[in-house]
């Protein structure tokens, strides 16, 4: 490397005064770097003479020198030449340059005390120059050599920067991470980015400094971000703890302070990324809940080896429990689904990421009978989880027949089925809108507990409901909605702002599932530990201001009213239930009276159909689930005839 990054690739200007040249010949770039060797050597001799500057002194040093002085460059010039130093440009700059430079100026170094001792044997007693001379020379040498090459480094990546614009960030996280971060941000000579400092949980690095840069405790970003006016902060740390993510974000949010993260390292390139693959914070970050201790050694001897089958495959739970029981290595997975764009997109993702798991795609409904009939006499599962189930609200209310058909009469041919042939498990994945339901799509799958809680008393089949909140980023869910609606400049629209909700993740949601499932003897419904109910509008206010926007100024959010079947706060249980606690604390078992259900009443639902007879559907529903209730819907007067 050389110092013809003043030449640099294309134009570029120095304090916005000098301009540099994009090609330079290469004898001036020899030329510089002889002149701070020379420089280095007579640095040498100031420093052995301690500064003093007597002319008696120089004099005799110099008569000494000036007739062997062109051995020194012959040397220098020779040796950087056969290594090349001078060859390169300065901002692609490694550790191998700089090794390459230290072998440079070492030979040098070996060279001239060679010739010192030829001097001193068989000329006039001489070195070539004093010891002390020949070791400060090399170490000002190399030091000016490399010194030199990251001052116009430093010079060229400023050159380069966008000084209109400066974005101020601090890193989250003073480890390798945040070390890589910090460097990738200050080579990316197109970024316009200021790094202010570090923050850090660990107190034993508070106050001390990493490449010139503070490391401050998290207390201190509002202290911070007054002085410095802080618009970002990139997350280096790849699994914070969960509170003091939250935490963060939080206080982020509060001071309008932009959130980003480092990609996962698998994204990484040669154990290196780009600024350009910085993301943004995620909703789910905001929940601030731990992570899930699992049961491995039960749930791997519960689904290892195993033939299991997911209905409803594609979609958001139905993947999430693909990819979770892929890690346990089942002999073979059934993925049963009607939507074929969706399973097609699942076997890739199967293949990526677990090649040796053996699966086989089924696309069909659970609502044909004979399917499902051979598909289970086919393959003979062992285990079935069910999660296939129309699930919007306000679109089922409008459609009760479907909703019944799907949630109702395809659960009951699945769970008849498997009680038939004698499946081992039959795991249902239910939702908090069955408890007190208050529109059509609770009511549905409540009436499917029901049913599956009947049939276990008399089956060899294990029938274990779970029951959980909505879940981040499912299909159709309100995180999408909002992101979509943030991409399209607003509004976010809200149905009422008391409107409140469960949330947990899809990971979460699938390994308390699978838990659940290896616990269960059959007949029990679990309910899932939720955490605390989220305000939909603070959702919606968070989710604008980690986009790095601003309420009402860059997005409005709009109220728009309740729609229908919807009820402003979600429950896990019904009044007259209680729960039992289990071995793991985040799955309860909800303490249900069972509900006594003729086979007339849901033969009869099932009957009506076809005929789409929506208010004698929606009677029997009520007279199936007693505590359904309709709100903000057109059902409400079948309420008020009772």
């Amino acid at each position: 490397m050389s110092l013809h990054v003043w030449i640099g690739s294309r134009t570029c200007y120095f304090c916005g005064m000098l301009r540099f040249r994009s090609r330079t010949p290469r004898w001036v770039i020899v030329f510089l770097d002889l002149m701070i060797n020379v420089f280095a050597l007579f640095f040498a001799y100031i420093i052995r003479f301690d500064l003093d500057s007597q002319s008696e002194l120089i004099k005799e040093e110099w008569l000494l020198l000036k007739d062997y002085l062109w051995i020194f460059i012959v040397v220098k010039l020779v040796v950087f030449y056969l290594f090349k130093i001078h060859k390169g440009l300065v901002r692609f700059t490694s550790t191998h340059d700089l090794n390459r430079i230290f072998i440079a100026v070492s030979s040098c170094t070996l060279i001239f005390a060679g010739i010192g001792l030829i001097r001193y044997n068989f000329i006039d007693s001489f070195y070539l120059v004093p010891t002390s001379v020949l070791i400060v020379e090399f170490l000002a040498s190399f030091a000016f050599t490399v010194g030199s090459r990251f001052i116009v480094k430093l010079i060229y990546l400023e050159s380069q920067k966008n000084k209109n614009d400066i974005e101020n960030v601090i890193v989250y996280g003073a480890g390798v991470s945040g070390l890589i971060t910090k460097r990738t941000i200050e080579n990316d000579t197109k970024s316009a980015i200021q790094i202010i400092g570090f923050i850090d949980d660990n107190p034993k690095l508070w106050g001390t400094r990493i490449e010139g840069k503070n490391i401050y405790r998290p207390s201190e970003l509002n202290r911070i971000h007054k002085k410095k006016n802080i618009d970002t902060i990139i997350i280096a740390i790849q699994n914070p703890k969960p509170h003091r993510r939250k935490a963060l974000l939080d206080e982020c949010i509060t001071l309008n302070i932009k959130v980003q993260k480092v990609p996962d390292p698998k994204s990484w390139i040669n154990g290196e990324f780009t600024s350009k693959q910085f993301v943004k914070a995620k909703i789910e970050d905001l929940l601030g809940r731990e992570e899930i201790k699992l049961n491995i050694s039960k749930i791997e001897a519960n689904l290892s080896g195993k033939v299991i089958l997911i209905t409803g495959a594609a979609g958001s739970i139905g993947s999430g429990l693909v990819k979770q029981i892929s890690k346990f290595k089942p002999e073979l997975l059934i993925l049963f689904d009607q939507a074929e764009s969706g399973l097609y997109d699942l076997q890739w993702d199967i293949k990526d990421e677990t090649p040796d798991v053996r699966f086989e795609i089924v696309i069909g409904d659970v609502t044909h009978k004979k399917r499902v009939e051979n598909l289970i006499r086919s393959f003979t599962p062992e285990v079935v989880f069910h999660a296939a189930a129309y699930k919007h609200v306000p679109l089922m209310e409008l459609n009760p027949s479907e909703a019944v058909k799907t949630n109702v009469l395809g659960s009951k041919i699945l769970i008849d089925t498997c009680h038939d042939f004698k499946v081992k498990k039959f795991v249902f994945i239910s939702t908090d809108k069955a408890v007190n339901p208050t529109n059509v799509m609770g009511a549905t799958k409540r009436v499917a507990e029901i049913y599956a809680q009947e049939k276990n008393l008399n089956s060899e089949t294990q029938f274990i409901t779970t029951r959980f909140g909505n879940v981040l980023g499912s299909n159709g869910s309100v995180i999408p909605l909002f992101q979509r609606q943030i991409e399209n400049g607003g509004p976010i629209t809200i149905t009422d702002k008391r409107i409140t909700r469960f949330f947990m993740s899809i990971p979460e949601a699938c390994q308390l599932v699978l838990e659940a499932s290896v616990m269960g003897n059959g007949g029990e419904i679990y309910v899932f530990d939720m955490g605390d109910s989220v305000k939909i509008i603070d959702l919606a206010k968070k989710m604008i201001s980690l986009s790095g926007m601003t309420i009402d100024k860059d997005i409005k959010i709009k109220v728009t009213g309740l729609r229908p079947g919807e009820k402003l706060y979600e429950e896990l249980l019904a009044n007259e239930e209680n729960t039992l606690p289990t071995h793991h604390e985040k799955i309860l078992i909800a303490n249900t009276a069972l509900k006594q259900m003729k086979e007339s009443e849901i033969n009869e639902l099932i009957s009506l159909i076809d005929a789409q007879k929506n208010d004698e559907l929606v009677t029997i529903i009520k007279s199936i689930v007693p505590e359904y209730v309709s709100k903000n819907s057109s059902f409400e007067k079948l309420d008020n005839n009772d």
